[in-house]
């Protein structure tokens, strides 16, 4: 959060303080049946002052003593027809001293620091609270010649302890609520991280596939060269412009390698960075897959329902590996589908094998098409504007399992609508590099 937006709002819960406080004072009631008045002006202020981030708490404490002493001798001047300036003044400064006391005491011993630290934030705003009352009441003695006694001392530090625990009562649960409400956007944010990385993890995947074809096309070019250029050694002079072009073909692939080479360096880096565990549970991961799919649908305006069971006990799974196998499989469900349907996954364990399913409730494949749905290129699904998908999703998913030693099937459920696919892995391919 920028620190001009913190101020601000300091500002305004200031000027909010400003209003609220004096006319909370006037709300009192008479606890011990004697003078003795408590109203619910210091809870409030109390509870603001916890709220100030930037703004020093003696600034609001000069603001709010001058506020509720001017507010009471305006109501003096409003109530009673002979109204003495100097003797109101007199009489309500001492109400004026309170708060500014109460705020430089705040101030001084940094009660905003504790934040995570609540009975020491509670043990010191009721000293806070007794010494406060004290030099009201001392004013009071210098300004109107009021006898302290002791019984008074009780009945502040009384008042203080019952006030301290209500408003950090208040003040826990609206922490607690923002750190929950903190760690939800954080478990969101990762998750998104997560299945943006294991896309990350997919591209490098093909992007090392173009780097062995660019080093193939760069060898053969070269050749060519060779070939061509000992043909123009034999007097064949018409091919000479024909090996110069092979070779400036083999420099060119070259570079393209090297760019890919640079590309595939960064999104390594991106990859391996260690802001994230490389291997998460079984279930964490099938719950990243949901979430972020359940959104893919919403932004499709569909409405899918996810549901997954896991058998078997399982290791902790790499997560790029496992979310750019199982989450292309589920996007592809989630496209497939027209309006509204479900989504199954479902993960087995066989002694040193892991089986993934998922089961779509969308058209299926046509039997047509059966042959061609693991071909490049291949599509049947098509953007609102007509643009069809690029056809590589299920491609990589049989590329990847194919490499990780595994298979890869699918057949089309019957009688009910939809499709299901079957990835069988060995168990310790889905576990990377593990030492």
């Amino acid at each position: 959060m920028k620190v001009d937006t913190v101020v601000k709002k300091d500002v305004l819960l200031i000027l909010v303080m400003i209003v609220v406080v004096p006319l909370a004072g006037e709300l009192k009631y008479y606890p011990f049946h004697d003078t003795y008045r408590v109203s619910f002006a210091v809870p409030i202020f109390f509870f603001s002052l916890l709220l100030l981030r930037k703004v020093s708490p003696v600034i609001p404490g000069i603001l709010v003593a001058s506020a509720i002493v001017g507010f009471r001798m305006w109501l003096d001047w409003y109530s009673y027809e002979s109204f003495d300036f100097l003797h109101s003044l007199q009489i309500r400064c001492s109400a004026g001293i309170y708060y500014l006391v109460y705020a430089i005491a705040f101030s001084w011993f940094k009660i905003n620091d504790f934040h995570s630290k609540p009975w020491i934030i509670g043990i010191w705003s009721i000293i806070i609270e007794t010494v406060s009352g004290g030099m009201e009441l001392f004013f009071m003695y210098v300004m109107v010649h009021h006898h302290i006694v002791f019984p008074e001392f009780m009945q502040i530090f009384i008042v203080g302890v019952f006030r301290s625990f209500f408003v950090l009562c208040l003040f826990s649960m609206i922490k607690l609520y923002e750190g929950q409400l903190r760690e939800r956007q954080i478990s969101q944010k990762n998750d998104q991280l997560l299945v943006v990385l294991s896309n990350l993890y997919e591209e490098s995947i093909h992007l090392k596939k173009t780097l062995q074809d660019a080093e193939r096309i760069t060898k053969k070019s070269y050749d060519l060269y060779e070939e061509l250029h000992e043909a123009d050694i034999h007097q064949l002079t018409s091919l000479h412009d024909f090996s110069q072009k092979a070779l400036q073909i083999a420099g060119e692939v070259h570079d393209i390698k090297k760019d890919n080479q640079r590309i595939s360096a960064g999104l390594s880096k991106v990859i391996t960075k260690e802001e994230f565990s490389e291997y998460m549970e079984i279930e964490s991961l099938l719950q990243i897959v949901m979430r972020s799919n359940e959104k893919y649908a919403a932004m499709l305006a569909k409405d899918i329902h996810f549901s997954y069971s896991i058998l078997g006990e399982h290791p902790r799974y790499h997560v790029y590996l496992f979310l750019s196998l199982i989450n292309n499989l589920v996007t592809n469900a989630v496209e497939a589908i027209e309006k509204e349907g479900a989504i199954i996954i479902d993960v087995c364990r066989e002694e040193d094998r892991i089986l993934l399913y998922v089961r779509d409730s969308g058209p299926g494949v046509k039997k047509r098409h059966e042959r061609l749905i693991f071909k490049a290129g291949f599509t049947s699904k098509y953007a609102k504007d007509g643009t069809p998908s690029t056809g590589l999703g299920l491609v990589y998913v049989k590329q990847m399992t194919e490499q990780l030693g595994g298979n890869i099937q699918f057949v089309n459920l019957s009688p009910s609508p939809g499709v299901q696919f079957a990835i069988d892995l060995p168990i310790s391919t889905l576990m990377g590099d593990k030492d």
